[in-house]
């Protein structure tokens, strides 16, 4: 007699062994006619141009990112606002401490600039060299050239 863990693994064995023999029969059966156009890259329609290995802005994975956060979360007030008249005030409180945090962090991520498309750009300080900081440099070069001739 099978136990629970064993009918579990049967049936995750009888599905990968399904997909596998279902591949391998639709590639025997399949026709093969390989030509340019089939093998170009699909770009909703569009014709290609130039190589599709082009570096992305990380701008689009971090909106991504930040619009998934924030949906999935959005999607959670659905059930309290349903259900928050059951549980009273205290219901009421907790779902208000989740849209606050809710806030919190769209507020963290708007001041952060990552809503922004186009940042402005990292201005650096210019330090200024004193002459006692550029003497050593000197002396360090001078030297490098006598060890040179």
């Amino acid at each position: 007699m099978l136990t629970e863990f064993g009918k579990i693994f049967i049936f995750m064995l009888t599905a990968v062994l399904f997909t596998v023999v279902a591949i391998f029969v639709a590639r025997l059966i399949r026709p093969s006619r390989p030509s340019y156009e089939k093998l170009l890259t699909y770009e909703c329609g569009e014709d290609v141009i130039g190589s599709p290995w082009v570096k992305f802005n990380i701008r689009f994975y971090v909106i991504a990112l930040i619009f998934l956060i924030f949906d999935v979360e959005v999607v959670l007030l659905i059930p309290w606002a349903l259900v928050y008249q059951n549980f009273g005030v205290a219901g009421y409180i907790v779902g208000v401490i989740f849209l606050f945090l809710l806030g919190l962090g769209m507020a963290y991520e708007w001041r952060k600039g990552d809503l922004e498309w186009e940042r402005q750009p990292i201005v650096t300080p210019v330090l200024k060299k004193k002459p006692e900081q550029a003497a050593p440099a000197l002396q360090s070069e001078q030297i490098n050239e006598e060890v040179l001739t």
